[in-house]
């Protein structure tokens, strides 16, 4: 049987989901935030000595052949009225429990909980590139206001999020990645509230993302450059005519992308980089568990047909022979 760990709302989920109906293959969908509502047990020995139970429907450990860990929900108490101590503790308590079973699954993973959080590390994956011959701009990650200075004093400039992109609250909103201009003295304290990527801007021709699945890769040009709200960062203005084509990668940058998914111990990664003007291919970040449903739909491309490729080439190296 194969898990999708994940949560309600994920389209992307939802794609793998047709393509293992199907396939018609056995499956079960936990969507995390309901875990509150399911009957739970875990033994302490063996590994796979659990179950889930929700609406009528169980999975226990010994049925997982393969695994898909894909943007899970925070526990939602459903035991009102909890004050505010209580909820946390509920949640915590939810929260162990479920960390607790991906680590019983090690083996099954397409990509593992913690190697997704380890991939995830900008700065090491920007060591990575370089070691592995990616063309990298420079990058700085600095509080520091004469650290930034130096970088953008040096040339064309923009700035990113070291990690975290989305704020949350009452209402939701995006860091985009933002070109740096002049920095004046007052931005100093702004500046000095956490780390930043302060990075040498690259002339783009158009930007473009590569999703690697297995040994399989799907590049595709994103047409940044059409439209004056795209061309810094083509997710702002979310513009549903950005031009979006099917290219083929230099055989070794092909190589190099499979490569540093062996380095970061990933079958699934999204790679994005920046075309030039030259035409040369400038490396800026890999998302291990990044969004690529769009780009199945712009594109054509079978990504959801890989993934539970290797959802079942995993399942098969489970099946004692």
């Amino acid at each position: 049987m194969l898990l999708l760990v994940t949560n309600r709302r994920d389209i992307t989920t939802d794609y793998v989901v047709a393509e293992i109906q199907r396939r018609r293959l056995p499956y079960f969908r936990l969507n995390t935030e309901l875990l509150p509502q399911t009957l739970c047990m875990m033994d302490s020995y063996p590994a796979n000595a659990w179950s889930i139970s929700l609406a009528g429907k169980t999975i226990r450990g010994d049925q997982v052949q393969a695994a898909y860990f894909r943007r899970p929900g925070a526990p939602e108490s459903i035991q009102p009225p909890l004050d505010e101590g209580e909820r946390a503790y509920v949640e915590a308590e939810w929260n162990s429990f479920i960390k607790s079973l991906y680590t019983r699954l090690d083996g099954t993973w397409l990509n593992s909980p913690t190697d997704i959080f380890l991939a995830e590390d900008k700065p090491r994956q920007l060591m990575l590139a370089h070691e592995l011959g990616f063309n990298v701009p420079f990058a700085r990650i600095t509080n520091d206001i004469a650290a930034t200075r130096e970088v953008t004093e040096a040339g064309p400039a923009i700035g990113k999020p070291l990690r975290q992109a989305l704020l949350t609250g009452e209402r939701e909103r995006l860091i985009f990645t933002t070109r740096l201009e002049q920095i004046r003295d007052g931005d100093a304290a702004a500046i000095a509230m956490a780390p930043l990527i302060v990075q040498a801007e690259i002339i783009k021709k158009y930007d473009v993302r590569v999703t690697v699945v297995g040994t399989k890769v799907f590049a595709t040009s994103i047409w940044s450059q059409e439209h004056e709200e795209t061309q810094v960062d083509w997710r702002q203005g979310s513009r549903p005519d950005l031009k979006h084509e099917r290219i083929e990668l230099p055989r070794p940058i092909q190589q190099q992308c499979l490569e540093l998914l062996q380095r970061l111990n990933l079958r699934y990664g999204a790679i994005d980089f920046i075309c030039d003007q030259q035409g040369k291919l400038w490396f800026l970040e890999i998302n291990p568990n990044g969004q690529w449903a769009w780009i199945e739909n712009l594109t054509g491309y079978p990504i959801a047909g890989a993934i539970v490729d290797e959802l079942e080439d995993i399942a098969r190296a489970q099946t004692p022979t």
